[in-house]
């Protein structure tokens, strides 16, 4: 890409909602890309961001906008879906954008946008099924997993944050290449905390979401001698849920308040059946929490020799391996240094580089002049 003249900016037009992990990543992207000469407009679907999720993106310097649309996960039928898609296409063509960045790759299906297209597999309900359910789709699913696959087939590009997501969302939709790998990134806490490990074990995240698999970390913490604490809210947008017996729930946090916890360090441990990056995780790495991890392809590729792996639905295992890092100071310290060591790796000045390749990549297929090229000519 040539040289940035004076204020020359790549305009991009990013979809995000303020339900789950998807907000953070694009919060910290859309504030990494800046460096690199982009200005992002992040549209919000689905339910409005909360005070502290637009004080985080006012402090990012990220422009918000809000769209009323819903979800396209959470919508009640194709024809919903459809409908967003042309409404969210006009609303990008006012933000004359050179690259739209789809975090909802479905909304790319029934409609034609005024950029060339990035979209981010992110999740899906045909991978989550294929990962926590058996069987075959229900209808509901199977016209979500169709326009899914239209919007990854109308995409210029696209990014998965793992390989392993990456070879299952290409076998999935039958993809003739997988998505180019792009590893999350997450803002850095300000480190490590107390000396001495908290006496407790925590799990943040959507809890209500069966992919996280929080029955099995319930149903251990009545077989464990150490407290277990879940932050993230027990009921989701698309009417799911969890009740829980053993945990103690602490409802949804900010993330000031989740940071406050994970700097006292205590066990981390996140069981899912389904994850395809994980946030949460990489937060508790980066405070240097010892981590226990369910052993599926995804947790194996990002921190195998920095975490304890456990079966997801073998809540013996799960208590068992609690208990014998509450015990062990000195291997759950060393365990916690190793998390943080590796989450170095996953960094958004990384992100945002990949990213960044992504959309010249999507420019340059589409043989499309940014505004930034236009005004470096």
């Amino acid at each position: 890409m040539p040289q940035l003249s004076s204020g020359a900016r790549l305009r991009v037009f990013m979809t995000t909602d303020a339900v789950g992990g998807v907000w953070q990543y694009a919060v910290d992207l859309a504030e990494g890309l800046r460096p690199h000469g982009a200005e992002v407009t992040l549209a919000v679907l689905g339910p409005a961001p909360t005070a502290d999720q637009r004080e985080a993106a006012q402090a990012a310097g990220v422009n918000l906008l809000l769209t009323n649309l819903p979800l396209d996960w959470a919508a009640h039928s194709p024809h919903q879906v459809k409908a967003a898609s042309r409404a969210l296409s006009d609303i990008a063509a006012q933000a004359e954008p050179d690259v739209v960045h789809l975090n909802n790759p479905a909304f790319a299906a029934s409609a034609s946008f005024p950029a060339p297209i990035v979209a981010v597999c992110h999740s899906c309900v045909a991978t989550w099924w294929n990962a926590v359910r058996e069987g075959e789709l229900p209808d509901e699913f199977v016209w979500r997993t169709d326009l899914v696959g239209r919007g990854y087939r109308a995409a210029a590009g696209l990014i998965a944050p793992t390989r392993s997501f990456a070879r299952s969302t290409a076998v999935t939709y039958g993809l003739e290449e997988p998505p180019v790998v792009v590893r999350n990134g997450r803002k850095g806490t300000s480190g490590a905390g107390d000396a001495s490990p908290a006496p407790f074990a925590l799990t943040v995240g959507r809890l209500w979401d069966e992919g996280k698999n929080l029955a099995a970390v319930d149903r251990a913490a009545e077989r464990t001698s150490v407290p277990i604490l879940a932050a993230g809210p027990l009921q989701g947008p698309n009417g799911a849920g969890i009740r829980l017996r053993n945990i103690q729930s602490l409802g949804r946090l900010t993330d000031a308040e989740v940071a406050g916890y994970l700097k006292a360090r205590p066990i981390f441990v996140s069981v899912a059946r389904y994850e395809p990056f994980g946030l949460a995780v990489l937060e508790a790495a980066q405070s240097g929490c010892a981590l226990i991890l369910s052993d599926i392809p995804t947790f194996r590729e990002l921190w195998d020799g920095a975490a304890m792996f456990v079966p997801p639905d073998d809540e013996q295992e799960i208590a068992r391996t609690i208990d014998g890092l509450a015990h062990d100071r000195e291997f759950r310290i060393a365990l916690g240094q190793a998390a943080a060591n590796r989450a170095c790796a996953y960094t958004v000045e990384a992100m945002s580089a990949g990213v960044m390749a992504s959309y010249r990549s999507a420019l340059a297929s589409h043989g499309t002049r940014s505004s930034v090229e236009e005004d470096a000519a």
